[in-house]
């Protein structure tokens, strides 16, 4: 039987109601036109327990029907075929910005869902930063200026797909309500008229910024151009010129014309005070590849003969990163980019990977005096074959320090999963990542750690505390929120009877056991899956399932798994659905953490304090507005789960509008 709840209700302050389908509806006339970028009550008593079990074998049989998956056609479906346009960024020179190939079935063929103003209105987000329509994809030359955040991100302003890419502009007080600004540069010198495409700032110790960044020549050449604010006195940055001498940098011999790209935020070498900046490419054998090159001005360049790493069989390198952590137990705080390698001090290294979309990093030592080249670590789990970032939908990511906060921040671009017809039909496509703080994780010292930045607080309005609550094998719990759609949670499980009899037996299994092999959800083990449903529906036809998964070796040691399953997120046929998720490391005496992040269409998750994160783009049909709820759930068949704490509370919106003076 299933235990009624009596939720703890406290922080009642008023939540300002979220936007309805009326106003979040655009008119049609303004997005044709091109424009600038400024743009816990108590579970009711009088459920019975006959309810509340038939409740759970919807869940148990209908509700773990692989609804709505992509790659499923229902028997005498009618496929209707949507006009696919070329692939998006590749024959540019860039990596792949269309899901077309992923939707398409047999002969080509993309089915497509009947959305509704309603269903597509309600996936814009609330407090993820977005522009106020079109396309958007990597964040750029992210930087704190005299009181301001700054963010430039790529942005589309004349289509919800890619292409005619310019650089967007919003400011903050605090990374969570932002203020569009006009457009900061856009194609227009020989140099970048095909493309203002991905940068890095530079903040130099007399104050000056130095944007440096990869532009699309009229032949589609990729070369580096270096840019500066017009009124270094504007905290805003409004207006920037680009240099005379552009292009600083263009592709050295060895290397593929449209194979030089994504240069990073300088750092100065301890070896002579010079600049260094790292940029990505790949070799004639495939191998990701990042060059260094020195600089005392910006505008000259020496390229170092070594490289700063290089990884076999892992393509071009897009996106490059490369910044130190603290090493310090005890020490949580960032380090500005110009940290000194030395005792207390790794490097990290990160590459977006072109062949398969992904952000992967290692964590290593910086040779800066003598040769310039990075070791990592462990060469088993090297950049490109080892930990990302994020193992769900997350990419181009980059990293700033913040010296206000003493903290580093990182931004990774969330596009879409539906189909290119969906993203026109609404106007917009893609999402900024919650910027999250990064830390080396010094408990395990092999792992970062990556958390919302704290001001995503400030947006907790309502909040509901369950404790204790026991979740026998094969039972799900419904929780009384209220409105789900835009939700903070964080929940703390522990495994009841870990060490016992009937957990002796390896899981069958178990070795080959992956999240995105496993079954999901669906997928019974003896101690796993159990977690959380979001955006799901009173009849659970769609849910997104958060969920930990372990299995036992003949060893007697345990491993958990964190997954996230898209596959009955939602009705709707032209998607990509996965499970998403890797192993996550739990330290002895650990409970068993999440936290995540619900909004509309988004939902980020945390395991661990944020030592393997997920983030999936899902778009509900049925699930939405009041009718978006949250369950726990336990599928496991042998072991019970206690949910020791959870807190679960409704957010406010961020309000993210234009700048006016």
């Amino acid at each position: 039987m299933i235990p009624a709840i009596s939720p703890i209700m406290d922080g009642a302050a008023p939540l300002l109601p979220e936007t309805s389908p009326e106003s979040q509806h655009r008119d049609p006339a303004r997005a044709r036109k091109r424009q600038p970028a400024i743009i816990t009550a108590v579970l009711p008593a009088v459920a019975s327990a006959v309810v509340l079990l038939g409740l759970a074998a919807l869940f148990l049989v209908y509700g773990f029907r692989d609804e709505g998956r992509a790659d499923v056609v229902a028997p005498g479906a009618v496929e209707v075929v949507v006009a696919s346009s070329s692939s998006r960024g590749v024959v540019e020179g860039v990596s792949e910005k269309s899901n077309a190939p992923s939707l398409r079935l047999g002969g080509g063929k993309v089915r497509d869902y009947d959305w509704t103003n309603a269903m597509l209105s309600w996936q814009r987000t609330a407090f993820h930063f977005q522009p106020p329509n079109n396309w958007m994809n990597d964040p750029n030359g992210p930087l704190y200026y005299k009181g301001w955040y700054h963010l430039f991100y790529q942005w589309n302003p004349d289509s919800a797909v890619w292409g005619n890419i310019t650089w967007g502009h919003a400011v903050s007080r605090d990374l969570i309500h932002w203020l569009h600004l006009p457009l900061a540069m856009v194609p227009d010198h020989w140099y970048d008229i095909n493309g203002v495409w991905t940068g890095s700032a530079t903040q130099l110790p007399d104050g000056r910024i130095v944007m440096l960044y990869t532009g699309a020549t009229e032949e589609s050449v990729q070369v580096q151009n270096l840019a500066e604010p017009a009124d270094p006195n504007d905290p805003l940055l409004r207006e920037w010129s680009k240099a005379e001498a552009n292009p600083v940098l263009v592709p050295p011999p060895g290397i593929g014309l449209t194979d030089f790209r994504d240069p990073t935020t300088a750092w100065r070498s301890p070896a002579d005070s010079a600049w260094r900046i790292t940029i990505g490419s790949k070799n004639r054998d495939h191998a990701g590849v990042a060059l260094v090159y020195k600089t005392d001005d910006f505008l000259h360049y020496d390229l170092l003969p070594t490289l700063l790493h290089v990884v076999k069989g892992t393509g071009m390198w897009e996106c490059v990163d490369f910044y130190p952590v603290s090493a310090t137990p005890g020490v949580e705080v960032g380090l500005e980019t110009s940290t000194e390698p030395g005792p207390g001090v790794k490097h990290v290294l990160k590459a977006s990977l072109d062949d398969d979309r992904n952000d992967y990093y290692a964590i290593g030592t910086y040779d800066g005096k003598a040769a310039d080249t990075w070791t990592p670590d462990d060469a088993e789990i090297d950049v490109g074959i080892g930990l990302r970032y994020d193992y769900g939908k997350f990419y181009a990511s980059k990293t700033f320090y913040d010296p206000v906060g003493r903290r580093r921040v990182l931004w990774g671009w969330i596009g879409e999963t539906d189909s290119e017809r969906a993203d026109i039909l609404k106007g917009w496509a893609s999402v900024q990542s919650i910027p999250r703080t990064v830390l080396l994780d010094t408990k395990t010292g092999g792992n970062l750690l990556q958390w919302p930045v704290v001001e995503v607080e400030n947006l907790r309005m309502r909040v509901k505390s369950f404790d204790g609550l026991a979740i026998s094998p094969g039972t799900i719990v419904p929780l009384d929120v209220g409105k789900a759609t835009q939700l903070d949670i964080e929940a703390v499980f522990q495994v009841n009877n870990l060490i016992t009899d009937g957990v002796t037996a390896v899981d069958a299994g178990a070795a080959a056991y992956s999240c995105s092999t496993g079954g999901g959800a669906v997928g019974r083990g003896l101690m796993g899956p159990f977690g959380l449903l979001v955006l799901a529906d009173q009849e659970l036809t769609e849910q997104t399932a958060v969920f930990f998964y372990l299995v036992k070796g003949a060893d007697g040691n345990l491993t958990t798994f964190f997954c996230q399953d898209e596959l009955r997120s939602s009705k709707a046929n032209d998607l990509v659905n996965r499970v998403y998720g890797s192993l996550v490391p739990v330290l002895n005496g650990e409970s068993l953490s999440i936290r995540i992040l619900v909004d509309h269409s988004i939902v980020e998750s945390f395991a661990q304090g944020g030592r393997t994160c997920i983030t999936s783009r899902v778009y509900p049909t049925k699930a939405i507005y009041e009718s978006a709820k949250i369950f726990l759930f336990n599928n496991a068949t042998n072991v019970g789960v206690t949910a020791k704490s959870l807190k679960i509370w409704e957010l406010n919106s961020a309000y993210i509008r234009p700048y006016v003076d």
